[in-house]
């Protein structure tokens, strides 16, 4: 073959499906290194679960400040076009030249949209916001959250059909609602493909005796994230969802549902951080309030044992070394009552509490399905590289639990390998 019609044939750009922190983090770096780049994401905003958080490790600081400097990156650089409400059908072909089909669904909203809220006002339909793990609700015509980006609004067309009401079409000053759009398929071909499709929470609901589900205040660490944030449910206050009343004792319960094979198999590495994170939560909001954190092992990996150190050393907070048995409700109070056998004590011990926080691990989020593609899983479907196709490569939580900061240093080195592949491909 001719090598010019070789480097012709080798399509020069990458496709990274999954727009969180890894899969943001991979574009802009690939982008800015002189590659073209397609995001493809299931939800209708970036940012995944970092957007979720009310603070972030190692600073402590909100995750938009770390955000919005990558959306400013993708907002200047015309070599990122990224597809929200979309998912991987398909991948064929090899590297330099994949054959990838996407289907996308139909936001019913375009890009006039100014956010201006007016459609919320007339819209008749609630649902439960999925953002704040259903601890409220919106409108079926929504904005995903407060700093969302696209900052565009979208309909949840499970919980209304558009073309049977159209009250918020009626008042759109700008003819931004389009409720005649449709599911579309559409192709693309790429030199390279980085799966970054993160993570999800492990279903807390399948952990029977944790009281997860049948009692309103034992909730998740992610949706204790929610609590805490100032755009979540509650504006940052930190009550019980049962009842709104604030909260002055918590027990976070660690590997919940972790390291049990009946479960999630292994720990998700991160939990025990968070758990300490989400109690300087409690106490800045009451000096007064306590936190409890039942524990097997406590592990905080590196500099990290810094923190650990700074928050056990706050008398409020204790550190309890025991397997959770079970969590019951005072029916009369709504007081939650947590039974652990103390290990170091050899006692069973019973600890009242307002809150019980379960720290219920990160699963693999492609778990109910994947891309027709030769990518290669271990048992908990998270993805292995070295039985991945070439040209195919896997960033952040989609091989494995991680960090925030771990998840971005991964993703760019996701990026060099994609770009390497590439360039290998275009000079063979």
């Amino acid at each position: 073959m001719d090598p010019q019609e070789s480097i012709a044939a080798v399509h020069r750009s990458i496709l990274v499906v999954g727009g969180g922190i890894a899969g943001i983090t991979a574009a802009v770096e690939a982008a800015e290194a002189g590659c073209d780049v397609v995001v493809v994401e299931k939800e209708a905003y970036l940012g995944g679960r970092v957007a979720q958080l009310h603070q972030y490790f190692p600073k402590l600081c909100p995750p938009y400040c770390g955000l919005e400097i990558n959306f400013q990156r993708i907002r200047n650089n015309r070599r990122i076009r990224f597809y929200t409400m979309a998912e991987v059908e398909t991948i064929s072909g090899q590297p330099g030249n994949f054959d990838v089909t996407i289907r996308q669904r139909p936001r019913y909203v375009n890009d006039r949209c100014t956010a201006c809220n007016d459609c919320v006002a007339v819209c008749p339909v609630d649902r439960p916001n999925a953002f704040n793990f259903g601890m409220d609700r919106t409108k079926a015509i929504y904005l995903p959250h407060a700093l969302a980006f696209p900052m565009k609004y979208v309909i949840d067309d499970s919980a209304c059909e558009p073309a049977a009401c159209a009250k918020c079409v009626e008042v759109c000053r700008y003819d931004a609602i389009e409720l005649q759009m449709a599911p579309k398929s559409f192709n693309l071909r790429v030199g390279a493909i980085i799966m970054a499709t993160g993570w999800k929470p492990y279903d807390a609901a399948k952990i029977d005796n944790l009281g997860f589900g049948r009692y309103a205040d034992v909730i998740t660490n992610v949706m204790m994230e929610r609590l805490a944030a100032p755009n979540g449910p509650t504006k940052g206050k930190i009550v019980r969802p049962s009842d709104g009343k604030p909260v002055k004792s918590v027990a976070f319960v660690q590997c919940a549902g972790q390291r049990d094979e009946a479960h999630l198999g292994y720990c998700s590495g991160i939990c025990c951080l968070a758990s300490l994170k989400q109690a300087t939560y409690i106490r800045a909001q009451d000096p007064e309030s306590r936190a409890v954190i039942f524990y097997i092992d406590l592990r905080t990996p590196g500099s990290y044992s810094l923190f650990s150190h700074k928050v056990q050393d706050d008398p409020h907070v204790s550190v309890v070394k025991g397997k959770v048995a079970r969590i019951l409700e005072d029916a009369a109070t709504g007081e939650l009552a947590v039974e652990a056998e103390h290990i170091l004590s050899l006692e069973k011990i019973r600890v009242k509490v307002d809150l019980v926080v379960l720290a219920s691990g990160m699963a693999a989020s492609l778990d109910d399905g994947k891309p027709g593609a030769a990518i290669g899983f271990d048992k908990d479907h998270f993805l292995l590289p070295e039985e991945t196709a070439p040209g195919i490569f896997a960033a952040g939580c989609a091989r494995g639990p991680v960090d925030v900061a771990t998840a971005a240093q991964d993703a760019t080195a996701a990026a060099l390998k994609a770009l390497g592949a590439i360039r290998s491909r275009a000079s063979s």
